[in-house]
């Protein structure tokens, strides 16, 4: 498990130099690697969402793919289809994007629910049914899902049944004024996002070493005392006058 911590931590400071200013920001999406929980990146365009997935993916060495939600994207672009074929006269499945390790869904509150709803099942189940057929979807499958504020126009609210496949919803701010000159130096000296592909971004990890490091975190014991302090935290939630909805029990089991 030592080995795996340097690992991991070294992933981290690579990210950190890539996506500069954001430490907390880095720290906790290691956390939802690690844990295998879906998070949203919430936060105003440019501050470095897109490129902070793309470079994780790259130094863990897994297959990413990228899906830019918009309204007129439908559930079968997110999932696939069955195509007929002509000469075969058989039907042929298309895979969708969803069939990747890592799947960045892009401003995914600029889609409509109807469409956000087809990933509930791929969430929740590591598998998504097509015309009655279940697929499974690989072992590491993990969605990050990024989104403009709400109060930015054409924006869809996630459903609630969404939001509680999420694990994180981490908010990404502006970078501190320091943190900001560090970014454009990086520009001058190559590093920008539409040349992340190029870069030379060794990998630090491998995908068997990620569920590795998630299989022995789920095999840690907790005391019955932690269990009780966590529900007492998700049975206040459900409580509170603030709150429309409270944490529900697969929350619970999440954390």
């Amino acid at each position: 498990m030592n080995d795996s911590n340097t690992t991991f931590i070294r992933l981290g400071k690579a990210l950190s130099q890539i996506v500069v200013g954001q430490p907390n920001l880095v720290q906790e999406l290691m956390v939802a690697l690690l844990s295998g929980g879906h998070v949203i990146l919430e936060g105003v365009p440019g501050t470095g969402k897109t490129l902070l997935v793309r470079a994780l993916a790259r130094l863990v060495e897994a297959d990413f793919r990228r899906i830019q939600l918009t309204p007129d994207v439908l559930p079968s672009d997110i999932l696939g289809t069955n195509i007929f074929d002509l000469n075969t006269r058989n039907f042929t499945l298309k895979q969708g994007p969803v069939f990747t390790e890592i799947l960045l869904a892009d401003e995914i509150n600029r889609t409509p629910p109807k469409t956000q709803a087809a990933l509930l099942e791929a969430m929740e189940e590591q598998q998504v049914t097509l015309d009655g057929q279940s697929l499974p979807l690989p072992d590491l499958f993990w969605v990050i899902a990024t989104q403009n504020p709400l109060e930015f126009e054409g924006t869809y609210p996630l459903p609630e049944a969404q939001l509680d496949r999420f694990l994180f919803k981490l908010i990404v701010d502006y970078p501190e004024p320091k943190a900001e000159k560090q970014m454009l130096l990086n520009a001058q000296a190559g590093l920008q996002t539409k040349r992340l592909d190029l870069a030379e971004l060794k990998p630090l990890a491998t995908v068997a070493e990620v569920l590795a490091a998630r299989q022995a975190i789920r095999s840690i014991q907790v005391a019955e005392n932690l269990l009780d302090y966590l529900l007492g935290l998700v049975h206040r939630t459900r409580k509170h006058p603030d709150l429309a909805l409270g944490a529900s029990p697969r929350s619970a089991v999440a954390w």
